[in-house]
């Protein structure tokens, strides 16, 4: 049963570090039609990562769009976000959950591996995401992934997120193997019209 605080598919949208411009390149992604943000900021500035996740946290409620925290249970805590994505060592869904709420999102990284999303979606995850599926300008040396594998976790009963090297060129042979949603970073935040990057993604889905 899909998490009732996430949309059925669409555009994830996840941030890329540092950047003046942070909360325009946000607002213009939901704008575009973005169904969840993703905070990703891989630095140890505490204080700004902590006053940028509390900005983020009051736009996203304002679309009413999911915010989850890249990685970091405690500032997904702190600043009240709906989640956190876990990644292969970042710790354990059931202590995640346990320090966010019952009702908290909780996404893992499955890389290139069925097994990996069996025992994740066993342990509670509520969705799973797999890649990468094509070049990654943001981890060049992430294990390659298949299609098939968005096929193959159909039968797990949780949402699918596809990463990794996503373009609106490349993103349809995704959707049709099955992704209910595309994540995407640079195709989006690194685009000079980032409200048009994201509806150019947002289109791939059918609307309601």
């Amino acid at each position: 049963m899909p998490h009732p605080r996430l949309a059925a598919c669409g555009l994830y949208a996840i941030t890329d570090g540092p950047r003046t411009d942070l909360l325009d390149a946000v607002a213009q992604a939901l704008s575009g039609g973005a169904q969840i943000v993703q905070y990703r900021d891989k630095t140890t500035d505490a204080a700004r990562r902590l006053a940028e996740a509390v900005a983020l946290k009051r736009l996203c409620d304002t679309h009413a769009v999911p915010l989850i925290i890249n990685d970091d249970v405690a500032l997904a805590s702190a600043v009240g976000a709906a989640g956190v994505h876990l990644g292969r060592d970042d710790g354990d869904i059931a202590a995640a959950r346990a320090e966010l709420g019952g009702d908290s999102i909780i996404g893992v990284s499955c890389y290139d591996s069925i097994e990996l999303a069996r025992a994740a979606v066993a342990a509670g995850a509520d969705y799973v995401a797999f890649g990468a599926f094509f070049p990654s300008p943001t981890k060049p040396h992430a294990v390659r992934a298949s299609p098939g594998l968005l096929r193959q976790s159909a039968a797990l009963g949780v949402l699918r997120v596809a990463i990794g090297g996503i373009t609106p060129d490349n993103a349809p042979s995704l959707v049709e193997a099955g992704a209910d949603f595309l994540a995407v970073i640079s195709a989006v935040f690194g685009a000079s019209d980032v409200c048009a990057a994201a509806q150019r993604f947002a289109r791939l889905y059918p609307s309601d």
